[in-house]
């Protein structure tokens, strides 16, 4: 059984064993999503296993009470891997998102005794349940929620579309080829998900050189070389500061301030439309590039991320700088940005009655 084991996953393994290996080198990802990468990469080995197993004992009537209690696990585990995934890849989710997965473990184990999701007749062939689709059904939502939130939380520009695209096509390859393979596809599924996880994983390994490993927006040195790009199509550059951060930093702690600045990041992003990218150009400070937009188009962006900011419980400090005639170089953009971003800081600090020096 063994040897029959590793020749029919011996690709799975290399990619296990490649992800692993990537992983113990990688030094920009934070210990907690290491972890839960590492948590991933077992529970897809461990459920190529059940699989196997499964298969192994297909033709054998006798054995139909261990695939019963195989196939529980099978479908229990795949939904649970695939929110694995999103715990994994997206930031600020909480643990009740597993909440779904625990009532579907729930019934595919009752079913062992009822039939209510799956059975095997007296020939050990598969017969479906009432509810004999609801784990694809589980499968498929959290899918689509996942790739949502990655689409949502990007900043829609090419570098982070097409490794979200191929996510979803390998994901959906998942709810699609069941239906026409049938239960043959179950002995790929593992191969299926370990190699769009781990492509999208080497997908963000590649993109680190542009992007800010805590904020997700695009870093300094993507800022300068992006704004010697055409130039003249720069219609606008938005100054954005946070206000508090070494207050939060000195009397709360790091890790606080790093949550203000995920949040703070989210809120930009959120706001952002296509022709403007966001940039993290160092500690509390982020600009926004505008390409070929209106000032009315620049106001409204700078209203949405007020609005973003305020559903919060942080602050920070806008200013813009606008040139709808193409005349101003980019530094001159820049000193108008951020000489309205500081007159915006002073009013906080006047309103507040906060000293700046300690904030």
């Amino acid at each position: 059984m063994f040897k029959d084991y590793i020749l029919q996953n011996w690709p799975l393994i290399l990619i296990l064993m490649a992800f692993v290996i990537s992983l113990f080198t990688t030094v920009f990802l934070d210990k907690k999503t290491i972890v839960r990468l590492y948590v991933l990469i077992a529970a897809i080995f461990l459920l190529s296993v059940v699989v196997f197993i499964e298969f192994y004992y297909a033709d054998d009537p006798t054995k139909n009470t261990l695939r019963n209690v195989l196939m529980a696990i099978r479908y229990s585990a795949t939904p649970l891997i695939i929110t694995q995934i999103i715990m994994t890849l997206v930031k600020r989710i909480r643990w009740y998102i597993f909440i779904p997965d625990m009532v579907l473990v729930i019934l595919n184990f009752i079913s062992i005794f009822t039939g209510i999701v799956f059975n095997l007749d007296e020939k050990g062939d598969l017969v479906r349940g009432p509810l004999g689709f609801v784990p694809y059904l589980f499968v498929g939502i959290y899918a689509v929620f996942l790739i949502f939130i990655l689409f949502k939380r990007s900043n829609k520009k090419v570098i982070e579309i097409v490794p979200i695209s191929f996510l979803a096509v390998a994901l959906g390859s998942g709810l699609v080829l069941p239906f026409i393979f049938r239960e043959a596809y179950a002995s790929i599924f593992c191969n299926t998900i370990a190699i769009a996880v781990f492509a999208y994983y080497e997908f963000l390994i590649l993109q680190l050189t542009k992007k800010d490993s805590l904020t997700g927006l695009l870093n300094r040195h993507a800022y300068f070389a992006d704004i010697s790009f055409d130039p003249k199509s720069i219609t606008a550059l938005v100054s954005i500061d946070m206000n508090g951060l070494k207050f939060i930093n000195d009397n709360i702690s790091h890790l606080a301030g790093d949550e203000a600045l995920v949040t703070l990041s989210l809120c930009f992003n959120r706001a952002l439309k296509g022709r403007e990218t966001g940039y993290r150009i160092g500690g509390d400070e982020f600009i926004i590039v505008c390409r070929k937009t209106t000032e009315e188009e620049v106001l409204k962006l700078v209203e949405r991320i007020k609005k973003n900011v305020g559903e919060t419980k942080y602050s920070c400090a806008i200013g813009y700088g606008l040139n709808l005639s193409g005349d101003k170089d980019i530094e001159e953009l820049l000193r108008e940005s951020d000489a309205m971003m500081y007159g915006d800081k002073d009013r906080y600090y006047q309103e507040t009655g906060r000293d700046r020096r300690h904030i």
